[in-house]
């Protein structure tokens, strides 16, 4: 089942157009990476898939609904989550406030109900649940963030760099999270940078350069593709394929 598409997709700020035409498809069940360098518009597209960027030509559907011009909220209630890459938790608060905060919508029962099937696939945060979460490390509060994101139980999940600042334990902590994630049923899109840990856990990737989707495929098609790798990924990738 197709989850979201986009097509023919320009955006940006302004006057000023950061992609130039883009697609994207996500199917149920899958993570779709969004690769590329710097400035190569991979947020501005998923902040315009998500509302937050107006588009000026193409068109976006979630489940076959027609969402472009919508706001963001509206998206989200359809089922979309987002974790953005930074102030994605409310430090002086504790986990569980944080959780209840993502479902702040949700009558008394339903939110309880929430909580404890978040804390199930997120143990730690079920033990640290009274502790406040801006003393958490890193790794700990982008878990938080994301299971926050879940108290509404999203079709599609958007993570933009998930991996961002973190050491390389708590990076395979929060990717071995997000595989878990997508076997509860949760399609992910993943901005990230860090290239093999993406594609490690991806089915599909889709490359970005100058705000152009330069390429579109299955994971082992990016490994295969030599032009590719030289010219917008970096050299070598070592992707293993293994889940945790």
């Amino acid at each position: 089942m197709t989850l979201l598409t986009a097509t023919g997709l320009h955006c940006g700020y302004g006057a000023d157009e950061i992609v130039h035409g883009a697609d994207l498809t996500i199917e149920q069940g899958e993570v779709v990476a969004i690769l590329g360098p710097n400035g190569c518009g991979k947020s501005t597209l998923v902040k315009a898939v998500l509302g937050y960027v107006p588009i000026t030509a193409g068109a976006i559907a979630f489940q076959g609904r027609p969402i472009a011009g919508r706001s963001a909220q509206a998206i989200m209630r359809l089922g979309v989550g987002y974790v953005p890459q930074l102030d994605n938790i409310f430090k002086p608060m504790t986990v569980r406030e944080n959780l209840e905060m993502g479902g702040f919508r949700m009558a008394p029962t339903e939110l309880e109900r929430e909580i404890e099937r978040v804390f199930a696939a997120f143990p730690l945060l079920a033990e640290r649940q009274r502790q406040l979460a801006g003393t958490l490390s890193g790794g700990e509060r982008q878990l938080l963030a994301m299971a926050r994101a879940l108290m509404v139980a999203p079709r599609l999940l958007v993570l933009d760099e998930p991996s961002a600042g973190l050491a390389p334990t708590k990076v395979s902590e929060v990717f071995a999270q997000i595989e878990r994630i997508v076997a509860m049923g949760t399609a992910v899109l993943l901005i990230e940078q860090n290239v093999a840990a993406a594609l490690e856990i991806s089915d599909q990737a889709i490359v970005l350069a100058a705000g152009r989707v330069v390429f579109a495929g299955s994971v082992e098609d990016v490994l295969e593709t030599d032009s590719i790798r030289d010219a917008y990924l970096g050299q070598p990738i070592a992707v293993g394929r293994a889940v945790p």
